[in-house]
């Protein structure tokens, strides 16, 4: 991840005004809050790293979609590591 993270700095740089949008997801695993909060808590990890390598906050905005769009689809309460992501676009 932090290999990416820097990958994905260098290409920042190269865009004049970048609009970034910064989303966290969780799996089924805990309560529906609990999830949203996490997704959130996920997300805002991302900030905080762009942040420390001179990304402007203010070109982020930052959502959690907690357990509503798992990538695989999942009952309550199991574990799928591929649910727990943040997802980083750029516009």
């Amino acid at each position: 991840s932090l290999r990416r993270m820097d990958e994905l700095v260098e290409k920042l740089r190269s865009w004049p005004a970048p609009e970034i949008v910064i989303v966290g997801h969780t799996d089924t695993v805990g309560s529906r809050a609990f999830n949203e909060r996490l997704g959130m808590e996920r997300a805002r990890a991302v900030v905080a790293a762009l942040e420390a390598r001179g990304v402007s906050p203010l070109s982020m905005t930052v959502e959690s979609r907690g357990e509503r769009q798992l990538i695989v689809q999942t009952p309550d309460e199991v574990d799928e590591p591929r649910n727990r992501r943040v997802v980083v676009s750029v516009r």
